[in-house]
């Protein structure tokens, strides 16, 4: 098995048999959480379904805790798949991003802010 570092100390706020879950060194919002599943590959269209059941099921238990601990009022779930779209892990992982009133001047288009002239469109 390779190594990842998603093997460290870091205590798992939840964890089944799949995968594990884990705040984000790097948190871009208050809760900012990954899922990871625990067998180590590269893209998430790798994902066995049994991963993807058991990742899925990680996703809402993680938002129903981040519903109660920090109360947000969006969110944004995103995975980077190959270097191109800014994969810097070589290991699956699904951000999970809770999106608060105001974190940004104007929140239209989401994820489409990854290339940011893509992200605004008109109605």
């Amino acid at each position: 098995m390779n190594e990842s570092p998603f093997f460290d100390d870091r205590e798992h706020l939840f964890e089944n048999s799949i995968g594990f879950v884990i705040f984000d060194n790097f948190p871009v919002s208050e809760g900012h959480s990954l899922i990871i599943p625990k067998r180590v590959y590269s893209s998430y269209f790798d994902s066995t379904e049994e991963e993807l059941k058991g990742l899925n099921e990680l996703i809402f238990q993680t938002k129903d805790y981040l519903d109660k601990k920090f109360k947000p009022q969006g969110y944004n779930i995103g995975v980077n798949c190959g270097l191109v779209s800014g994969q810097t892990i070589d290991h699956v992982h699904i951000h999970l991003i809770p999106r608060y009133v105001n974190d940004v001047e104007d929140p239209r288009g989401g994820v489409r802010g990854v290339i940011p002239s893509k992200q605004k469109y008109d109605d």
